[in-house]
């Protein structure tokens, strides 16, 4: 018995011994192991964060070049465009890199906002979106009658619509959000290296009619389509401006187009070609014509498409371009061919002061002045059709107070050359406008402004009735 206890004595004595020998050992082994694990797995934290920043370097970057891109092909002084269609800002800003989010620490990487951040449709594809969220609030007072509730001239400056001797003076005020927009946008360059783009813009005009949105409680409005097109390298088809239309030539105002009396303005379904300082189109065409009074008649008679050149020549004084347009114009019981010359820029005159300009004219100008204010032809008394002359021009100047303060001053005017003895003496013969804005931007991509404007319309007998309006605006660009 007592040697069994002396031999398990013994046996206890040497495992003791033996767990103090090596336990030593394959601790440090241990310890040994899990330093290494740490090291490797903060080296792969290291190489994800250096992966994502970047990335995201990647993506400001790629933005950066997009929107020198854009500010490349846009004439000095034109708003920058994303987009046909697109403005931004008017404020001249530098944009501040993208800083640290608090959120994240000092020690996290930087993000790009989210307005910058380019967004990967997949494969080699990329999407983009923009817009911006408009609100307008206007006080508005015609001298001879009102303009009907619910109808363009009551969101916007529409010529034809200022009423002359049609009762005595009215006042009203209106408030609105329907020019708001939003457009998408999709690029490619495929392994050929063939560039594709895809573009749709919407607005919530809805047409100007009351009654498909209302003011009795919801105010709501449909989506309206500006712009739907493809663009191919050198060819674009599909629905934007006008080729005939210089866009670098359109000034700054609170309105929605302001200067709308003089300028060449129509969105409509084309084919065009671009190559160096030329553009060609052949776009939809349509026929608005009198017929022995002031109403515009349409006709669908048309079966050749307008055509349009323009070439446009830019440098660091400004920009300047020539358009031209030839139509067919027809009705159902005869045809006669019209056309119209453009020319229109920018120039700029020091740092902070710009001119901007256009002057039109011609036998066919027509529809494409003044939202359709001139007539592209009107029926003689011998039974023929005629092409409406007529001619347009605005000039405006630009001053920059500061880098976020500025100002337009724009004079507008339409003259139609009237066959009394065919329309009668209602008929528009002439239209002018002022208007003087100031626009802040508080920060980059908001706008508050102000702007004043007064309005004529003449007709053939010389009866005149004008429009007084005092519009403002919050407009967030995105």
């Amino acid at each position: 018995m007592d040697s069994f206890a002396a031999a398990t004595r013994r046996t206890s004595l040497t495992c003791a011994i033996a767990i103090a020998l090596f336990a030593p050992g394959i601790a440090s082994a241990q310890a040994a192991s899990d330093v290494a694990q740490d090291k490797r797995i903060a080296q792969l934290e290291t190489e994800v964060l250096a992966l994502k920043q970047m990335v995201e370097q990647q993506q400001t970057q790629l933005v950066d070049a997009r929107t020198r891109l854009d500010a490349a092909t846009q004439p000095p002084g034109a708003p920058l465009l994303r987009g046909p269609g697109m403005q931004s800002s008017g404020a001249i800003v530098t944009a501040p890199p993208a800083q640290a989010s608090p959120a994240l620490g000092a020690g996290a990487p930087s993000r790009a906002p989210i307005q910058n951040t380019a967004i990967v449709a997949g494969g080699d594809s990329h999407f983009t979106y923009g817009g911006f969220i408009k609100l307008d609030m206007m006080s508005t007072y015609t001298s001879d009658g009102a303009i009907a509730d619910s109808t363009p001239g009551r969101l916007f400056y529409f010529p034809a619509a200022t009423p002359v001797d049609a009762g005595p003076g009215k006042s009203y005020t209106d408030f609105h959000a329907q020019f708001s927009r939003i457009w998408f946008g999709v690029d490619r360059v495929t392994d050929a290296g063939d560039k594709l783009k895809g573009y749709v813009e919407f607005d919530f005009f809805g047409g100007g009619n009351g009654n498909v949105g209302n003011e009795k409680f919801s105010n709501g409005y449909p989506p309206t389509l500006r712009h739907a097109y493809v663009q191919w390298n050198h060819w674009l088809a599909g629905q934007t401006w006008t080729n005939a239309m210089d866009l670098g030539s359109l000034p700054e105002t609170v309105d929605f187009v302001g200067i709308v009396d003089g300028t060449l303005f129509a969105r409509q379904a084309q084919i065009r070609y671009s190559t160096g300082n030329w553009s060609f189109s052949l776009e939809n065409p349509q026929t608005w014509y009198q017929a022995g009074s002031p109403a515009q008649v349409s006709s669908g008679e048309n079966n050749i498409p307008d055509v349009t050149a323009r070439w446009t020549t830019k440098g660091n004084w400004g920009h300047f371009s020539v358009a031209g347009l030839a139509r067919q114009l027809r009705t159902a019981d005869d045809s006669t061919a019209g056309y119209a010359l453009s020319v229109a820029g920018s120039f700029k005159l020091s740092d902070t002061d710009l001119l901007q300009y256009t002057v039109s004219g011609g036998p066919g100008l027509g529809r494409y002045i003044g939202f359709g204010l001139i007539p592209d032809a009107y029926i003689e008394r011998d039974g023929g059709l005629k092409a409406q002359d007529g001619y347009a021009g605005f000039a405006a100047w630009r001053h920059n107070w500061t880098g976020n303060l500025r100002s337009t001053l724009a004079y507008s005017a339409a003259y139609i050359s009237t066959d009394e003895s065919a329309v009668g003496q209602l008929a528009t013969e002439r239209t002018q406008s002022w208007r003087l804005n100031l626009i802040y931007s508080p920060f980059p991509r908001l706008d508050v402004g102000a702007e004043v404007s007064w309005a004529k319309r003449q007709l053939a007998n010389d009866a005149e009735g004008e429009l007084n309006r005092l519009q403002t605006t919050v407009k967030y660009t995105f």
